[in-house]
């Protein structure tokens, strides 16, 4: 049988044998895409093949390609392509949990987003959207003014959710008094978003009042 140009390297050289042997640090790109690949098709072995994807698709460019992209590429198809889709998010995860993106945990993360409000003389009502790691893809202002149900509707609360993709929204709100006791229609208001939350499948984890000197969160207090 013919011996292809990856089976004629000395087995020192093999790429899962060179990690072995000096760690990933010395491999090149094409030989640490080699071993995520594992083959490659008839008439192009899997360095052959992992070389021609590098010097086509360079540095990081090559995990710019959507699923589509890389899945359209010859030798990769659907299976590959997720393999290194998956390979390269866990590696992003691991060098920067939150993905540059703020994470809102805590009533006082809440708060560090909207410190512009919290002395201002009218209420402003702002949505956090958050993906399901938590971590802060938007922020909306949705209404300035007295607080009521004709001025914070629902359809305004989700519509940018919708938009962003976004698995959950925290709801906030200034109280100009200084007194962040929740009104009866801040009460009711909550409940009114949050089963339309439900009825969306978006969760709301928390509505925080906020004051120059305090805040009030819905969630610690028992309420949502």
């Amino acid at each position: 049988m013919k011996m292809s140009a990856f089976d004629k390297l000395h087995r020192i050289e093999k790429p899962r044998e060179k990690l072995a042997r000096g760690g990933a640090g010395a491999l090149k790109d094409e030989e640490l895409l080699a071993i995520l690949l594992r083959t490659g098709y008839k008439g192009k072995d899997v360095l052959a093949l992992s070389h021609e994807v590098t010097k086509k698709f360079p540095g990081k460019k090559l995990f710019e390609l959507t699923f589509e992209e890389l899945s359209a590429i010859k030798g990769i198809g659907e299976t590959r392509a997720a393999t290194l889709l998956a390979a390269w998010e866990l590696a992003k995860r691991q060098l920067d949990p939150a993905g540059g993106k703020p994470v809102i945990q805590t009533p006082e993360d809440v708060c560090n987003q909207v410190t512009e409000i919290r002395a201002r003389k009218k209420e402003h009502f702002v949505v956090l959207y958050l993906n399901t790691r938590n971590q802060l893809l938007h922020r909306e202002f949705v209404s300035i003014g007295t607080l009521n149900a004709s001025l914070v509707h629902p359809r305004e609360v989700f519509e940018p959710a919708v938009r962003c993709s976004a698995a959950a929204v925290v709801l906030v709100h200034n109280h100009p008094s200084g007194d962040c006791a929740p009104s009866e229609e801040d009460r009711a208001l909550t409940r009114r978003i949050q089963e339309a939350g439900r009825l969306l499948g978006i969760d709301v984890l928390d509505h925080v009042i906020v004051a120059e000197n305090s805040r009030y969160s819905f969630e610690e207090s028992g309420r949502l």
